[in-house]
């Protein structure tokens, strides 16, 4: 079955036989003087086909998913079928931007603001790091009940809402990491929200065939009117855990225990593709297919490698030594997202570049790849566009209406910006902001930055890629490029204040023995 054809480069599509144009064309060329009224339509682009009325939306997130972990993105270790079939019939997305992290892209999806406007930037619950060189400005840990969400402007126009899945958007008696509860739902614009699955998520199938059962009840409940429904699962996120048997053919096919593309973690993809399809079945059955908008996400990138916390932690005993170190170490690989640079928590794009599938027949053109980058942020206008939600005057979002982009019209090129001003160990993670524009991505480390190796580096670092040329982000050009450093990082630095968010300055507390320890005790200084 081909996968990538027809083709959209840049969001230009080819016409194709078929066309309403065409075929206008060739009546013309048969008798002209019988379709005479119909000449002044030769030439003209053909209009497209109107969006369907009030169409779902099922928005399926996963976990810690790589770029690479789909057989339509080149994984050769696990058959996806069924996510294939997705992009086979509707598009698939090359540069599909998030957040580096959980909480920050749960965040700027449901609010459709940018962690600069949001100010949930960092993963929760609280941890800092009190005497590194820079001093973070102060990151939202809660997501309060007032914030004005992508359920709630659905809610008001009209849709039932719906959620299963992570939370991880508060640490309070509504809900935690696993789950939001279900008594607390309406707070956050969601008619339902499942209750968490047996046991740990963390434990069989990290509740994947519970969270698509909750799915399918909502969907088959709720079939008589518009609805949009929330899938966040928890796989691939660790603790790793997958179906017994699945885990066993992989490690019968030869799949590692542990380690690097460990049998685990094929299975657990596997198992996450086939509840896709059991969705998708679903949808068949009750007849709302045609008129149902499904997005496949991944939250952030897969976890090429993650890095040991333990020398850094004061609870660890970090602060009572004469130095926290400034070397990283490797504490774990998972699966490689090459050729992508990096993963999960990184400001290459292994960390924020991921898979993308939208299906929605009769506006997305089946077997398109599209090329066109775009953000989590750009999900919370498209879903209002197509079911007529609008958000209020007093909440401003940062996306993009991605309609047109997804019936095959090209859109204007913008620049995607990234706000990461904080420091995270286990991802090499210091201060910076992104600013991707075309095809050139600029990244202004504001005090300090790790080498290739893990060496942590003072000093103010700005770095330059051609992604077009380096997706792999191996051959740094700001050396090379300084007018288009320049215009770059001037754009980047107008965002940062038009937003306005701050821009990480020196520590005061800084301390030169411990650069880089992190500490659980909040600033007891007023929430921003």
């Amino acid at each position: 079955m081909p996968l990538l054809t027809p083709s959209v480069t840049g969001a230009r599509r080819a016409r194709s036989p078929a066309d309403p144009a065409h075929r206008t064309r060739r009546c013309l060329a048969l008798s002209a003087a019988l379709f005479l009224p119909l000449l002044a339509a030769v030439g003209q682009p053909a209009k497209p086909a109107p969006a369907p009325a009030r169409p779902n939306v099922l928005f399926i997130l996963t976990d810690d998913q790589g770029y690479t972990s789909l057989s339509c993105y080149g994984n050769k270790l696990v058959a996806t079928p069924y996510l294939d079939r997705l992009a086979t019939e509707g598009a698939r997305f090359t540069d599909a931007y998030v957040m580096p992290q959980c909480t920050p892209t749960r965040a700027a999806l449901l609010t459709g603001q940018s962690t600069a406007r949001n100010r949930m930037w960092h993963v929760i619950p609280w941890y800092g790091y009190p005497r590194a060189r820079l001093r973070e400005p102060l990151f939202r840990d809660q997501l309060s009940r007032d914030t004005f969400t992508l359920g709630k402007g659905l809610q008001a126009a009209g849709y039932v809402t719906g959620t299963a899945g992570k939370w991880h958007l508060t640490t309070n008696a509504d809900g935690g990491y696993a789950a939001l509860k279900p008594e607390a739902a309406r707070y956050y614009g969601f008619d339902f929200s499942a209750p968490p699955g047996p046991g740990s998520q963390n434990e069989g199938d990290k509740w994947v065939d519970h969270l698509t059962d909750q799915t399918v009840a909502f969907i088959e409940k709720n079939r008589a009117r518009p609805w949009f429904f929330y899938l966040a699962h928890h796989t691939l996120h660790g603790k790793l855990s997958a179906p017994p048997d699945l885990v066993a053919h992989y490690l019968a096919r030869g799949a590692p225990e542990t380690g690097l593309h460990n049998a685990t973690y094929l299975a657990a993809i596997e198992h996450l593709d086939t509840s896709v399809g059991r969705l998708m079945a679903k949808l068949d059955e009750l007849g709302q297919r045609e008129n149902t908008l499904v997005v496949f996400l991944s939250d952030n990138g897969g976890i090429d490698t993650q890095f040991n916390p333990a020398p850094f932690l004061e609870s660890a005993g970090a602060a009572n030594t004469s130095a926290t170190p400034t070397q990283l170490t490797v504490l774990e690989r998972a699966f490689s997202n090459a050729p992508l640079r990096m993963g999960k928590g990184s400001h290459y794009e292994g960390g924020i570049r991921v898979p993308c599938l939208v299906r929605w027949p009769g506006v997305v053109p089946p077997g398109t790849v599209n090329d066109t980058p775009i953000h989590v942020v750009d999900w919370l206008p498209t879903f209002f566009a197509a079911a007529g939600a609008v958000a209020p005057a007093t909440h401003p979002l940062d996306g993009q209406d991605l309609v047109p982009l997804l019936r095959g019209e090209p859109l204007p090129v913008r620049a995607l910006y990234w706000y990461l001003p904080l420091y995270e160990v286990r991802w090499a993670g210091t201060p910076c902001a992104i600013i991707r524009e075309g095809d050139w991505k600029l990244i202004e480390f504001f005090g300090d930055w790790f080498d290739p190796a893990g060496r942590y580096t003072p000093g103010h670092r700005l770095e330059l890629y051609n992604l077009r040329r380096d997706i792999g982000e191996q051959h740094d050009l700001a050396a090379t490029e300084p007018a288009r450093v320049k215009s770059l990082q001037a754009k980047l630095r107008g965002w940062l204040a038009a937003t306005p968010a701050d821009v990480p300055s020196r520590n005061p507390d800084f301390a030169e023995t411990h650069p880089l320890l992190e500490s659980r005790k909040k600033p007891s200084l007023p929430s921003p």
